[in-house]
């Protein structure tokens, strides 16, 4: 299920984002990128719907995801 990202309360939203930029490891070359540059950067992706929030009811817990990934899962099932 997909949750629009407006749903949730603005530090749960942010925590989400960044508990997502941890996980991900992206490395962005030589120069770093503080980690408010890099939420801001989701965030954007959030509003375009690039990325989504997807909750699982199978293990009870939210994400975010590509929405390409999304579509790879579903195609998968």
């Amino acid at each position: 299920m997909l949750i629009p990202y407006q749903d949730l309360e603005p530090d749960t939203l942010n925590n989400l984002i960044e508990s997502f930029i941890l996980r991900e490891g992206t490395d962005y070359g030589e120069q770093e990128i503080p980690l408010s540059k890099k939420t801001e950067n989701v965030l954007q992706q959030l509003k375009e719907g690039s990325i989504v929030i997807q909750y699982s009811q199978l293990s009870e817990s939210v994400t975010l995801i590509h929405k390409n990934q999304l579509a790879q899962q579903l195609n998968n099932n």
